[in-house]
């Protein structure tokens, strides 16, 4: 284990007084685990914690491989994604795609510093009802094309049969009850932070909120494996592994391209797909997936020149 913070630590370690740290547990998610009655924070998760909540990113570091039909992908995974770059890969053999899962704001500072050519993300914005828009505008200028790839189920994954009838979030308050949770940067941890604030239930308190795991998939088999009882994860998990599961909301999972990698023949390749039945296919196998959006092209709402470009030149191909 990392070393251990106090609750005074933190507060130098952070810059603020020690009542700012309990408001920052309890309003922004800062990690901290309670032991013997007082507070504890891991100082490795204390640092991702900061570089989630950063407002200006780094600067771009150095272009990502510009070989002919390779495509990088990074940031948030799914399954259907997946099997998507799979099926692009055996569609189109000179073609190359390959993904990074690095999380929502991961992908999205690997688009910055141009080290791929799509980043994938589904970070909800403060208004609780938009995504992607409004980092995009604070983080990247210009602003890059964004294509809707799916719209998604997220909610609770429960045991099989729910044996701790577990209905809503509020219901994670169960004396002797396990999570298993997202890391900090994840779409998925993000809004499932938002749903206990809501239910008024603060992380730390639960078991297992620490218990962080790298995709919706590890969630699924830490539950069906017996090792947690709930966690946060996308419907077509549950259905994959036949668990359980309460549903919070339907989300848009995005793909985010820069404006002059939007044209390239791969690029274009991989879009194509999307309106293909070979793909709509692939998500209609899972309840929790909606393609009706998919492929359809969205834009930052104060980019306009870049959305008329890019319908210009739709409109010339």
């Amino acid at each position: 284990m990392g070393k251990l913070l106090s609750t005074k630590e933190v507060a130098r370690y952070l810059g603020v007084n020690e009542k700012m740290v309990y408001t920052l547990i309890s309003e922004k998610g800062l990690p901290a685990s309670k032991a013997t009655g007082k507070w504890l924070f891991p100082q490795h998760l204390v640092d991702q914690w900061i570089e989630a909540h950063t407002v200006n990113l780094s600067a771009a570091a150095g272009p990502a491989p510009a070989a002919e039909g390779l495509l990088i992908i990074a940031g948030s995974n799914d399954p259907l994604l997946e099997q998507t770059i799979g099926l692009f890969n055996t569609t189109y053999t000179d073609n190359l795609a390959v993904f990074g899962n690095l999380g929502s704001l991961g992908g999205i500072r690997s688009l910055k510093q141009d080290l791929c050519h799509i980043a994938t993300s589904h970070l909800l914005q403060e208004n609780g009802e938009e995504y992607n828009f409004g980092i995009l505008e604070e983080h990247l200028s210009p602003a890059p094309a964004v294509v809707n790839f799916c719209r998604r189920r997220q909610g609770l994954i429960l045991a099989r049969n729910n044996p701790h009838n577990i209905g809503r979030t509020a219901d994670l308050e169960q004396p002797g009850l396990r999570l298993v949770n997202r890391r900090l940067g994840t779409g998925t941890r993000q809004l499932f932070d938002l749903e206990l604030k809501n239910a008024g239930l603060k992380g730390g308190d639960l078991e297992g909120y620490e218990h962080e795991v790298q995709r919706h998939m590890d969630v699924g088999l830490a539950v069906l494996s017996g090792k947690a009882d709930a966690g946060p994860a996308i419907q077509p998990i549950a259905e994959m592994l036949g668990l359980d599961f309460v549903p919070w909301r339907w989300e848009r999972y995005d793909l985010l391209i820069r404006k002059e990698r939007f044209f390239g023949e791969s690029m274009q390749r991989f879009l194509g797909l999307l309106q293909e039945n070979p793909f709509r296919d692939l998500a209609a196998g899972f309840k929790g997936y909606d393609t009706s959006m998919s492929g359809k092209m969205l834009f930052p709402h104060s980019d306009e020149n870049t959305s008329t470009e890019i319908k210009d030149r739709e409109k010339e191909k």
